[in-house]
């Protein structure tokens, strides 16, 4: 059992968008590698990135990678106050990408026979899954088909989230608080995108293993692929080294709407669905070494490629995650990866199939976890793979 503790509220940052100085980004790629992409290919991502800070970003650092050319840009400003140039390898909280190194290391005790996708997940966890939530299998928790609905937080608006934001979360409390409600259907009929079928894939982790999922994720992943800018930040809720700093728009203290420095905020809520700190390069790396099949390999790395043939909870629409990434068409082609979002931090990593084309970027965006992509993203994607 894990102990919930408070920690003290600091002083932040308030801050408004000022015209600070940007940074475009140059082009790093060798004359081959830039013919292969297309000087159009450079110019549109350079315009994706170009003339920030804006409303919706202060910062943004760009990888592009594969056989169809090689890529990397920054641009916007490390803080307000300052207004210095963005830092291009910067660590930032990387939200639900963190669902990629939990799916991958499950799938890897998969394949050495220590946990079995077809095995309820009550039959690992007796103590903490209740029978109302027995036929739920170890595979609908990696693809969101488990019926399990979201836990009780405190506070529903970003005002109350940041009043709240050095609270820590103990992961077993949230589970109970989830399973002690009623299945949002029966497992396996329908598919809905939560944290908390990562969150009981954490504990999982631990209990066939006998060890922190922390440490199997950096004894599997992390140390065999060198990614030393990458860790999990337990309930210290500052990024360690160097980072630029995320803003978020909400009420201020004087009840005017405007900028808040949030790059200090606790993520333990996230945990093994999303709290890992990472840079652009480490996750490139990560993708890289993910689609070739160096940390998933054979037939489970094909679970990552496969979408469950339900249709999503809410929208009706087909289902479009796969045990730990999501799929979407673009530009008339398959690209599959993984968003994720922090207060203040936009990330993604994406990949055509055959690794042609991979993408990393980190937004420090002004509505993280708004409704809708952020724009800056959405023009990174889109200059990267083309139109939805």
């Amino acid at each position: 059992m894990r102990t919930r503790t408070s920690l003290l509220t600091a002083v932040v940052l308030v801050a408004g968008i000022a015209a600070g100085p940007s940074v475009l980004p140059a082009a790093a790629s060798s004359p081959a590698a830039r013919a292969a992409a297309g000087q159009s290919s450079n110019t549109a991502l350079e315009r994706a990135v170009a003339g920030l800070p804006t409303a919706d970003a202060t910062a943004a650092l760009v990888r592009v990678g594969g056989k169809e050319g090689v890529w990397r840009g920054s641009s916007g400003v490390h803080d307000l106050r300052t207004g210095r140039p963005a830092d291009p390898a910067a660590r930032f909280r990387a939200g639900s990408v963190t669902k990629v190194f939990t799916a991958a290391v499950a799938l890897r005790l998969a394949e050495e026979g220590r946990l079995d996708l077809d095995r309820s997940v009550r039959s690992y966890l007796p103590d903490l899954i209740p029978a109302s939530y027995a036929g739920v299998t170890v595979r609908q928790l990696l693809n969101h088909t488990h019926g399990i609905p979201a836990p009780d937080f405190p506070g529903t608006t970003v005002e109350e989230w940041y009043a709240n934001r050095f609270q820590v979360h103990d992961p077993e409390d949230m589970v109970r608080s989830a399973t002690s409600k009623q299945r949002e259907f029966a497992p396996g009929e329908r598919q809905h995108y939560l944290n908390i079928g990562y969150t009981v894939a954490g504990l999982l982790i631990e209990r066939v293993t006998h060890d922190s999922y922390e440490r199997q994720v950096a004894r599997r992943v992390l140390g065999p692929l060198g990614l030393r800018d990458t860790y999990f930040p337990g309930a210290n809720p500052r990024i360690t080294g160097p980072h630029n700093h995320g803003y978020q728009t909400m009420r201020l203290d004087d009840g005017t709407t405007g900028l808040r420095d949030v790059s200090v905020w606790g993520s333990t809520d996230g945990w093994a669905a999303g709290d890992i700190v990472s840079t652009t390069a480490d996750l490139e790396r990560f993708t890289r070494a993910l689609f070739r099949g160096r940390i998933v390999r054979g037939p489970l790395l094909e679970e990552m490629f496969t979408l469950p043939d339900v249709n999503d909870f809410r929208t009706g629409e087909p289902a479009a995650y796969s045990a730990g990434l999501s799929m979407k068409v673009l530009g008339g082609r398959e690209v599959w990866g993984k968003t994720g979002g922090r207060w203040g931090y936009n990330t993604a990593i994406a990949s055509t199939r055959n690794g042609s084309r991979t993408l990393v970027y980190n937004v420090n965006s002004t509505d993280a976890k708004g409704q809708d992509t952020n724009p800056t993203a959405m023009k990174i994607m889109v200059a990267a793979y083309g139109k939805p």
